[in-house]
């Protein structure tokens, strides 16, 4: 090649040319210049000819329409067609609309993030103005960090319910589920927990919610504690896609100030209804169902949200999540219920029976476990709640006997024991939202028997169940 030919930076113009679309055609962008056409419309999704070899499963394309452009996700492709899910409800799509790729979504979080509510989109919605972005920009499918890379779990904290302190106690990076049927009391326990001390930053995902329960978790429930928090909100209305996408942000968000060095609390309520959600788009897609009617895309997306939390890489912060699981029917074993169970470190099971008898937050300390609570036990506490399992798991089998009168007092001295000490140890369990967070729960239950025990040897009779 001449030397005249070559430019100041080495290169002749038409090599310089052709490096150039090198780079075009190498980007997401030149998908752009071969956009694919709307081919059929379904209720659900809708095919695009022509995009198949440039977009890959889970990416965004951008369809063209009358009143503007509209996101989509790609949930299938195949020789000639792609088929996509809008992420919109009630998108105005037709035939032969320009559709063109986007790729993976990214958000950038930022500090500045804190206090507000946004979409799945992050896009505000609570009349505050726009939203700044940061400089991390991120993709909502990233991975979990690899398991030989991630600290191990060591540190407690206090929640302040005393019924979860005492018997099963959390640490910082744990996962944990909240079991319950509809209307027993799980948002108001996601509540209680939202206002813990121990976190640096809130990141909430309400998927799936009551329309006017928003504002009443946001203002009411976080209040001060809001200054902290991001809400990520997809309601019951919205359209299957943004109700799949929320919990996907909101744990986006939470690696940002995990990989920052700080403790991040992640609440999803519920991550049933993002199950729901995916059956939603995998049957539009023609997936077909393998238990109980959820596909098997649901059992593969659940571990992969849930593995994204926990503690991070050395040096980095923790992600502690809980995470509230419908049960339908009350059906602690449905697919969900059971899939969800495996992944985490404990759960916490919501019984209806005792939201009937008036006891909130209705946990059932037998049925509830920590599998981290060892380390956040002293032993002294370990063995002291082995014995008021004991205690408890007594009073409650001899509940119907000690109903007929079948019982008498010194035939059994542990029975004896329960008997005077259940319902006082039920009574300190007894904790509502506008109550004070206990400091101490332990000393909180110490207190309330040591007290009993005073008015028992003065003759006052002390209050019996059953």
């Amino acid at each position: 090649m001449s030397t005249t030919l070559l430019s100041v930076d080495g290169l002749s113009p038409k090599l310089a040319h052709l490096s150039d679309l090198v780079d075009r055609y190498a980007s997401p962008e030149f998908a752009v210049a071969h956009g694919g056409r709307v081919q059929t419309i379904a209720a659900g999704h809708y095919t695009v000819h022509g995009l198949s070899r440039h977009v890959r499963l889970g990416e965004f394309v951008a369809h063209k329409s009358a009143t503007g452009i509209h996101l989509g996700e790609v949930v299938r492709v195949e020789p000639e067609l792609i088929y996509v899910c809008p992420i919109e409800p009630g998108e105005p799509i037709g035939i032969h609309d320009t559709v063109i790729r986007k790729g993976a979504f990214r958000i950038s979080p930022t500090d500045s993030w804190c206090g507000r509510t946004v979409n799945s989109l992050c896009e505000p919605i609570d009349g505050l103005g726009p939203i700044t972005e940061g400089l991390d920009r991120r993709s909502i499918s990233n991975t979990a960090p690899p398991s030989m890379t991630r600290k191990r779990v060591e540190t407690g904290f206090k929640t302040g319910v005393r019924a979860i302190d005492i018997f099963s106690p959390l640490c910082l990076g744990q996962r944990l589920g909240i079991f319950a049927g509809s209307g027993v009391g799980k948002s108001t326990l996601l509540s209680m927990l939202a206002r813990a001390d121990a976190f640096d930053k809130v990141v909430i995902a309400l998927v799936g919610e009551r329309g006017r329960e928003v504002r009443e978790f946001i203002e009411d429930t976080l209040g001060s504690n809001m200054k902290k928090a991001i809400a990520v909100v997809a309601t019951s209305d919205e359209s299957p896609m943004l109700r799949k996408m929320a919990p996907l942000t909101a744990v986006t968000i939470a690696e940002h100030f995990r990989d920052k060095g700080e403790n991040v609390l992640f609440i999803v309520d519920s991550v049933t209804r993002f199950a729901h959600a995916i059956r939603e788009v995998a049957t539009a897609s023609g997936e077909p169902p393998i238990a109980r009617g959820y596909p098997a895309s649901v059992f593969t997306e659940l571990p992969r949200l849930l593995e994204r939390a926990g503690p991070g890489p050395e040096g980095a912060g923790t992600i502690t999540a809980i995470i509230s699981i419908l049960v339908d029917g009350d059906n602690h074993n449905d697919p969900i219920a059971d899939s969800t169970r495996g992944i985490l470190d404990g759960h916490i099971v919501l019984q209806r029976s005792l939201a009937e008898e008036g006891r909130y937050p209705p946990i059932d300390p037998l049925a509830s476990i920590s599998r981290l609570a060892r380390k956040a036990w002293t032993p002294d506490q370990e063995k002291l709640v082995s014995r008021l399992k004991v205690l408890i798991h007594r009073f409650e089998e001899t509940r119907d006997l000690r109903m007929i009168g079948g019982y008498r007092q010194g035939a059994d001295p542990d029975l004896d024991m329960a008997i005077k000490q259940v319902p006082i140890i039920y009574d300190v369990l007894k904790q509502s939202p506008g109550d004070r967070d206990s400091l101490d729960a332990f000393a909180d239950l110490a207190g309330a028997l040591k007290a009993a025990a005073g008015m028992g040897n003065q003759g006052a009779p002390i209050q019996r169940r059953g």
